[in-house]
């Protein structure tokens, strides 16, 4: 399983990083949907710095909100997995 989560966490990162190129350039966009995506998958630590270093998606609140609904729901499946 930290195979996964690293290997996730990394992706998640990149993509936070390319989004945020991709908007400086003005070019296509990785959507929002997908970036909560794959965080959901267990990259909210790639998703958190990236969006900490990369200052991405920072300001916008209700990105902000979906993304801590994203970490309670990634919580509360690692909490009973990890029960099991």
């Amino acid at each position: 399983m930290l195979p996964f989560l690293f290997i996730t966490n990394l992706i998640t990162f990149g993509a936070f990083g390319f989004d945020k190129w991709q908007a400086k350039k003005h070019q296509w966009r990785i959507s929002e949907n997908t970036l909560l995506g794959i965080s959901l998958l267990g990259g909210i630590l790639g998703a958190a710095s990236g969006m900490i270093i990369f200052n991405h998606k920072v300001s916008k609140k209700p990105f902000l909100v979906k993304f801590i609904l994203v970490v309670l729901i990634d919580l509360v499946l690692f909490y009973r997995l990890m029960r099991h």
